[in-house]
């Protein structure tokens, strides 16, 4: 765990061979639990693959070319965010739930009226899908059809008392946001979503705890919530362009 000025790197806890063989123990417990799934992957999973890796690595290069200018890298990380749209909503389509952007904050709203459950994230940005993403794969079934899974939220500015327990219920979904964006081969870092605290912060353990957490689902994928080993399954093969799927 590297730490300069008291940030945790993150982008340590998944080099390309620890992708490789995390991709290779997400194959086989589906393998293994999921023969009769009717999820996408288990159809023409090699089509929608290799469409969706051909795309990211696409918008890879745009992204990493520095002689674009900043239009175009806006325009890049715009469609890298359709993308991401399009990839959720295809895997996920059988559980009636889709990824939206919002024009304000996130929401999640489940289902309704023959209406399917919606996620929407925050101002189109592809880190607060990631992070919307998230949280829905945390919540379950149960959970799925409250309004924002339930959660109790607090705005900035909480108290210590409410930052604490805000932290607590953030470190699993961080964890996960941390696995997708790795397998994306971007950069993560946590948001504990208090800028205006009045308090002394400088003891919270927050980073480190989802630090700890990432580093246990990456040891023990069996723990992974049932969706999110579709969606890791799905980003490691698409965004690592020497994978293939074999299952």
């Amino acid at each position: 765990m590297n730490r300069s000025d008291n940030k945790i790197n993150f982008s340590d806890l998944l080099s390309s061979t620890e992708a490789s063989s995390l991709l290779q123990q997400l194959i086989q417990l589906k393998s293994h639990t999921e023969k009769s799934s009717s999820n996408i992957l288990s159809h023409d999973k090699n089509e929608y693959l290799k469409e969706w890796r051909g795309q990211w690595q696409e918008l890879s290069s745009t992204q990493s070319d520095n002689t674009y200018s900043a239009e175009l890298l806006v325009d890049s990380e715009r469609l890298a965010t359709d993308w991401l749209i399009q990839l959720f909503n295809t895997l996920f389509a059988d559980q009636q739930v889709i990824l939206a952007r919002s024009n304000d904050e996130p929401e999640y709203f489940p289902a309704q009226d023959n209406e399917p459950a919606r996620i929407e994230f925050a101002h189109g940005f592809f880190a607060s899908a990631l992070h919307e993403i998230s949280h829905w794969c945390v919540a379950g079934d149960a959970r799925r059809q409250l309004s924002d899974f339930g959660y109790w939220y607090a705005p900035d500015g909480r108290s210590a008392a409410q930052q604490q327990a805000f932290e607590r219920v953030e470190i699993k979904p961080q964890a996960l946001e941390c696995l997708f964006t790795l397998a994306c081969g971007r950069n993560f870092q946590v948001s504990q979503d208090n800028l205006f605290a009045d308090f002394d912060t400088s003891s919270s353990t927050f980073a480190i705890d989802v630090y700890q957490q990432v580093q246990s689902y990456i040891a023990k994928p069996h723990t992974l919530p049932r969706d999110a080993k579709t969606l890791l399954t799905a980003l490691l093969s698409a965004c690592t362009s020497s994978s293939e799927i074999s299952a």
